[in-house]
């Protein structure tokens, strides 16, 4: 990340890229799974989530010492808290299913980290044209796009939720599952939150 650059845009694009990583992560570690090698998983997860928060410092003490940025003080510390949360919700997913000693994973979180790679692609698509906002047309698509795989997130949660408390026997798999899928959700949730406030920074500048 270039620490020693005005380029607020380039910055941002660096913390998305934490994003995306951590997704593709995620959807690894499900797709490939392996209950023995989740803490090998997890430590991989935690150093993307400590590498997304030495940029994100990074970026804080630089607006500490800017005297005029390209936008508002407060929405660039608004943006970037939001997209280190998208990481963090991300790496909460592998956490709780290390916590839980999950042996198996459904088809219904599969689906759902696919969800959440595409959303964080899209995030990031978006993101690489935010220093262009004024004229692009691929941003407001990207926003557009977040926000409607954020409801594909939504109807699979639903789903996935449904199919686990019908007929399901075990009532700790029914908890354990519950939660990992709230946090599945969670992760659509902060992907749209992001580009919530990336929608609303450019309505303010335009």
């Amino acid at each position: 990340m270039r620490t020693n650059s005005n380029d607020y845009f380039a910055m941002f694009v660096g913390l998305t890229q934490h994003c995306c990583d951590a997704a593709q992560n995620l959807h690894s570690t499900l797709s490939n799974f392996d209950a023995k090698r989740l803490p090998e998983m997890m430590q991989h997860m935690h150093a993307i989530e400590h590498a997304a928060d030495v940029d994100k410092h990074a970026l804080m003490k630089k607006l500490s010492r800017e005297f005029l940025p390209p936008i508002e003080r407060e929405d660039i510390i608004s943006l970037s808290q939001e997209i280190d949360n998208v990481t963090d919700s991300i790496e909460e997913v592998v956490i709780r299913t290390y916590m839980y000693n999950v042996q198996e994973i459904r088809a219904d979180a599969l689906a759902m980290s696919t969800v959440i790679v595409k959303a964080c692609d899209e995030l990031l698509r978006g993101m690489r044209e935010f220093h262009n906002f004024r004229k692009s047309e691929i941003l407001p698509a990207s926003i557009v796009e977040i926000n409607r795989l954020e409801e594909v997130g939504d109807k699979l949660h639903m789903e996935a939720i449904h199919k686990l408390y019908n007929g399901n026997k075990d009532p700790l798999k029914v908890i354990i599952w519950t939660e990992i899928f709230e946090r599945l959700e969670a992760c659509c949730d902060s992907a749209e939150h992001a580009a919530n406030v990336l929608e609303s920074i450019m309505m303010k500048n335009t």
